[in-house]
């Protein structure tokens, strides 16, 4: 490590993370080999940092787990570090936690090797490793270093003096005038000295900082205007960070970009939609059926290296008579969050179904990993027949919360993008990707965590013959 990142360990300016809106934990859930694992992975808000991991074997005969940090989608083989091994909790053996360090900027995965009783299995989960923040230093260790180094100096300045003073005397004569004026000469000179050291190491301090400041993760940016009445023009502008490109998106789902966009601020109505990109590079989007407001939007991309991003960006729009859906786009309405009904664990569809949050009693925690789970229903209460994949899974949903300073899209799989994953080499990651069309239950689980306490709304879809239905629910977040 050089001497260049060790002003990100004290200094303040926290911005936004990469892949989720205020939601920088990652959730995944998946098999490896044939142990079913739920992984959660906090990085690091500076790079280098150390990630911390968590994991829960979802069922029996795991023994062993080793941890590896690699580079994701990295040309040949790499030079892996030595495995670390994740403990075991005491109160739970099923439960294992265990760190790694990631040493630089980009897209990193994390092997999770496990031995256990049915053999060996392995699950690659993507990481972004971007510095979000730099850190600043706790005011208790600034009180203390400030006299500390006070008195460094005014020590220094004292042994020059004395130095000059006394050093040539016989013990116990008394030091002339000429000595004294040499001894304060002296002192004089030491203190100036002093004071050009501090003003040097606060300007090179100032340097670094500054350099420092090019690797702390700039957000793109989201233009966004309707254009012919209808047409939704979206523009990703980027404020410069490292060599990171607009034109190098991956196709998630079969799509460059997923946009959630969210009427504000009573989010009681939600479109999923999926603009195309056009020559110049921007996106366009035909609009449905719209009312008059103001609307947020949430646009996924994936870059080429791994790395996802939200962009976001709010607009102002007349009542818009639109065009029909069609495809994977698709929308839902609920009640005005401002009447939100944090008891209501069922959304009513159409034909007599009803979609039904499977939620535990306990209150929800935050910086704690659940599984969401979601089933639809008929009439009768009975799991719905004629259940499709929506976009290649059982379901997607969206967490938001209230404020709308935290988004993420999160899929049966997690929190993390499909096409990042999909760099990972792994195969058979999550069991919903081996079902096939007639096999898809009417039940979906999705891994997530709510990173601060509050309210959020949630949007879930999944689709019934031929059908995209969506539910939406709210939610409280206790500390």
């Amino acid at each position: 490590m050089t001497m260049r990142f060790l002003p990100a360990c004290f200094l303040a300016a926290a911005l936004p993370l990469a892949a989720h809106v205020g939601s920088p934990d990652i959730f995944f859930e998946g098999l490896a080999g044939p142990y079913k694992l739920l992984v959660t992975i906090h990085p690091p808000p500076v790079i280098p940092g150390v990630a911390e991991i968590e994991i829960r074997s979802l069922g029996a005969g795991v023994r062993q787990i080793h941890l590896v940090p690699l580079r994701l989608a990295a040309g040949g083989d790499q030079l892996a570090p030595v495995p670390d091994l994740a403990q075991p909790a005491m109160e739970d053996p099923r439960f294992y936690t265990g760190s790694l360090w990631l040493m630089a900027t980009g897209s990193w995965k994390v092997q999770v090797d496990v031995n256990g009783d049915r053999g060996h299995g392995t699950l690659s989960i993507p990481v972004p490793a971007v510095s979000t923040r730099v850190l600043t230093m706790q005011k208790t260790m600034g009180v203390i270093l400030l006299p500390l180094a006070l008195l460094l100096c005014i020590g220094v300045v004292s042994i020059v003096g004395a130095g000059i003073r006394e050093a040539q005397l016989e013990p116990g004569a008394p030091p002339d005038g000429a000595l004294l004026r040499r001894s304060r000469f002296a002192m004089a000179v030491a203190a100036g000295l002093m004071v050009g050291a501090l003003w040097a190491g606060n300007q090179w301090w100032n340097s670094e900082a500054g350099w420092y400041q090019h690797y702390v993760f700039k957000p793109l940016q989201l233009r966004a205007s309707v254009e012919d009445g209808s047409r939704l023009e979206l523009h990703l502008d980027d404020p410069g960070w490292m060599n990171r490109k607009t034109d190098d998106l991956l196709p998630d789902h079969n799509h460059l970009m997923h946009l959630y966009v969210i009427r504000i601020p009573e989010m009681d109505l939600v479109w999923h939609l999926h603009p195309e990109r056009t020559a110049d590079g921007s996106f366009s989007q035909s609009l449905p059926a719209m009312p008059a407001g103001r609307y947020a939007l949430y646009g996924d991309i994936v870059h080429a290296n791994g790395l996802g991003e939200t962009a976001t960006a709010e607009i102002q729009t007349p009542e818009i008579r639109g065009q029909p859906l069609t495809g994977d786009d698709s929308a839902g309405a609920g009640p005005p969050m401002v009447k939100a009904d944090y008891n209501r664990i069922v959304t009513p569809l159409s034909g007599g179904f009803q979609m039904v949050w499977d939620r535990e009693k306990a209150p929800l925690r935050a910086r704690r990993p659940y599984l969401f789970r979601f089933r639809v229903e008929d009439a009768a209460g009975q799991p719905a027949a004629g259940m499709q994949l929506y976009m290649g899974m059982q379901g997607h949903a969206a967490f938001v919360s209230q404020d709308r300073s935290v988004f993420a899209h999160v899929h049966p799989s997690g929190s993390v993008p499909m096409a990042a994953l999909t760099l990972t080499g792994a195969a058979n990651t999550h069991e919903g990707h081996m079902m096939t069309t007639s096999e898809v239950p009417a039940e979906a689980a999705f891994p997530y965590g709510f990173p601060k306490a509050g309210a959020y709304r949630i949007y879930v879809q999944m689709k019934r013959d031929g059908q995209i239905v969506t539910g939406i629910f709210d939610a409280r977040v206790e500390n």
